[in-house]
């Protein structure tokens, strides 16, 4: 099930940069797309904190998530869907994916992963695969803001997750998601009310576009992929969220009127076979210690695929 929980996370995020298309079409703009998305995202997670046993953030932690919501999250996601209304989904997809390489390379560095020869291999066989799917019909002429704006967005997400490692560590993920995304709303509120509140004159599709990325790019996505991660692991689900921008791409192709081109398919192949091979070669996840081990061997990385999706 694990293997399955990232792959439906992966599908859930993939679609969303297709639903802001839409949304677009339909008049809304980004600002209040951004704006409803953490609102009704922030409503949804509330109602599962105050139904589930988990433990709330309180004192240090709690304002940190709310820094990590109103900073990094709202930040990142502004980028992005700025980035959407003047480039291409699948050039924006494969700009912004270029986070897992550098948060694998740098988390290594500083001692914080393991770097094991088939996960390198497997890794670096999905980015030339997303590559091949991305880049094997072109993409046009490049957008300088587009490309500014989708590099400052994965730019965003490297930072925030190396900063936010700690406290993923210490806050049950759907309380801590939940936080993030009040701080996030929080900021948005504050800036749309800035600016003359948001813009609602679009289209009634418009609503439905909002709530497929509020409800399954964002809630129904980050919850399958914590439950992913707990069956799999770090390494093994940041690799198999490489079929994110393949989804990306077959659903402009089959949606936007893009055409597949036979290196993309191939592609798209390479990146399906690293998922497979992943899953048969990547080793166990570490098991968690008890309350009696002593704190210089508890684990100083876990994992950074928590940060990655409170940010999605």
């Amino acid at each position: 099930m694990g293997p399955l929980l990232c792959l439906i996370s992966a599908a859930c995020f993939g679609a969303m940069a297709i639903f802001g298309k839409y949304a677009y079409v339909a008049g809304v703009t980004a600002p209040t797309l951004l704006l409803i998305r953490f609102t009704l995202a922030a409503l949804i997670l509330a109602v599962l904190v105050a139904a589930g046993p988990w433990a709330r953030p309180r004192g240090r932690h709690l304002v940190v998530a709310l820094g990590l919501g109103a900073v990094g999250y709202a930040t990142q996601a502004t980028l992005f869907f700025e980035a959407l209304t003047v480039m291409d989904a699948s050039l924006l997809a494969l700009i912004l994916y270029t986070y897992p390489l550098m948060v694998t390379a740098i988390a290594a560095l500083l001692g914080r992963d393991l770097l094991t020869p088939a996960r390198v291999a497997a890794l670096l066989a999905a980015s030339t695969g997303t590559l091949l799917v991305l880049l094997g019909g072109g993409v046009g002429m490049l957008n300088p803001l587009g490309v500014t704006l989708a590099l400052g967005s994965a730019l965003t997400y490297t930072l925030y997750i190396l900063v936010s490692d700690r406290v993923v560590q210490q806050v049950p993920p759907v309380p801590l998601t939940a936080t993030v995304m009040a701080g996030a709303s929080a900021a948005l509120v504050v800036r749309s009310a800035a600016t003359g509140g948001p813009d609602v004159n679009f289209a009634p599709s418009g609503w439905l576009w909002l709530a497929a990325i509020a409800v399954m790019s964002t809630v129904l996505a980050a919850l399958t992929f914590f439950a992913g991660l707990r069956r799999t692991g770090p390494s093994t689900a940041a690799i198999l969220s490489t079929a994110e921008p393949v989804v990306t791409a077959a659903l402009a192709a089959s949606l936007l009127g893009e055409s597949l081109s036979p290196l993309q398919w191939a592609g798209g192949a390479i990146v399906l076979i690293s998922v497979v091979t992943v899953q048969s070669k990547s080793p166990a996840p570490p098991t968690r210690r008890t309350a009696q081990s002593s704190p210089r061997l508890q684990p100083t990385w876990r994992p950074p695929d928590d940060a990655v999706n409170l940010l999605r």
